[in-house]
């Protein structure tokens, strides 16, 4: 009978995390038998998920052999959505960039257009890393809304018009069937941008903090939280939803959602935007106004502290609750006045007990943020104890009843 950390699946959770990398951690961690541990390794190296490698010295004055997992022997396809444009990738198993392309994409065109047009693109990167259609082991999409993460479908998202309840992967999965050549049924997983970018930050710099949170600010304003290591979503996929909490004092600001007061009504790249637009100065979407920002343009530089300041005002009540050890600000208002506006009132308002380990950063990644949330959301679903073994037994239904033994 199988017992924890006993198949291969657990194994590889092991070297894939780090907390094994010879034959022997695995059997002190394990407490498996030698030859057991051997076994189950022979279906992860049958399978190309993981490789030996050269060590340093052992104790016994032999080099020692690491085992690691290879993150070349397949490859995950990741698009980042934003209303008007899409960011989209080749990665290896690791993260890495194989080939990638940014390109116009208007959400308002509707998923069936959008999502044709994203394989197209897919199938072109694919050419351009040399990768073949059948390496490609899992899709990763990063949307601008809520997400149902049990069906993959967009639920109520306010700026995407014509994609609530729309069956986003299966679709996903025929149109790169159509024009990229994948083969059918490869695994399509949604989530909301927010998330991705939390959790692709979280990988890349702040793997310890237990609970880490980012905020986006663009065309609307959102945020994605990190709890011991997981995206927190909520029963339905609406946590995070920060740009439609009300305000006070904003009852006559209209919001997309239909609402007025929201926080994103007021202070979001697409607000910005209008607010600069009544003034006369030339800015129709949140990127505009970070070029005005980054021109040093008086307006939409206090304007931007002021909407820093909204958005403090918010996440006081946000680090209060959650204590996070990292609040990072990012997307197109992600600079220096408006996270300045943030500090300002989180710091004036919150306790002192929840600001006190606080740090309060922008974005490392950049525009690769959802990119890399969205491959580590595909591998870290694909290569997960279960799935693993049901995949590995899939492709050798015997070995499942010699692991069963």
């Amino acid at each position: 009978m199988a017992t924890p950390w006993s198949t291969a699946g657990h194994l590889l959770e092991l070297i894939r995390t780090g907390q094994a990398a010879t034959r022997g951690e695995l059997q002190s961690v394990t407490g498996l038998s030698r030859s057991t541990v051997g076994q189950r390794l022979d279906q992860l190296f049958a399978a190309g998920w993981v490789q030996s490698v050269p060590g340093g010295q052992s104790t016994g004055g032999r080099p020692s052999i690491h085992l690691r997992f290879d993150p070349g022997h397949a490859a995950v396809l990741a698009a980042d959505l934003d209303t008007a444009q899409a960011h989209t990738a080749v990665l290896d198993l690791s993260g890495r960039v194989l080939a990638e392309h940014t390109g116009e994409l208007l959400l308002d065109d509707g998923p069936e257009q959008v999502l044709d047009e994203l394989a197209r693109r897919f199938a072109g990167l694919l050419t351009a890393a040399g990768t073949a259609p059948a390496a490609v082991c899992g899709v990763g999409l990063s949307v601008p809304g809520p997400v149902d993460q049990s069906t993959g479908v967009v639920v109520r998202p306010p700026i995407m018009p014509g994609w609530d309840g729309y069956p986003v992967p299966a679709r996903m999965q025929e149109a790169l069937a159509r024009y990229a050549g994948l083969p059918a049924g490869v695994p399509v997983l949604v989530d909301n941008d927010a998330n991705l970018m939390a959790l692709g930050e979280q990988r890349d710099a702040y793997r310890d903090c237990s609970a880490f949170v980012l905020v986006k600010v663009s065309t609307g304003i959102g945020a994605g939280v990190v709890i011991d290591g997981r995206p927190f979503r909520g029963i339905d996929g609406g946590a995070g939803d920060l740009g439609h909490i009300r305000l006070h004092d904003a009852s006559d600001a209209r919001c997309m959602c239909g609402s007025y007061g929201c926080l994103a009504a007021v202070a979001s790249g697409r607000a910005l935007a209008g607010q600069l637009s009544a003034l006369g100065v030339a800015a129709a979407s949140a990127a505009d106004v970070r070029a005005q920002l980054d021109a040093g343009h008086p307006d939409a530089v206090r304007l931007a502290r002021e909407a820093g300041r909204r958005c403090g005002e918010v996440l006081v009540t946000v680090v209060t609750l959650l204590n996070p050890g990292v609040l990072m600000i990012a997307g197109d208002l992600a600079e220096t006045q408006f996270v300045t506006g943030v500090r300002e009132l989180l710091y004036q308002r919150a306790l002192p007990r929840a600001t006190r380990h606080l740090q309060v950063v922008t974005s490392r990644l950049g525009d690769r943020s959802a990119l890399a949330g969205a491959g580590a959301m595909v591998v870290e679903h694909l290569y997960a104890p279960d799935q693993a073994n049901a995949r590995l037994a899939a492709a050798d239904p015997n070995r499942l009843l010699e692991q069963a033994r």
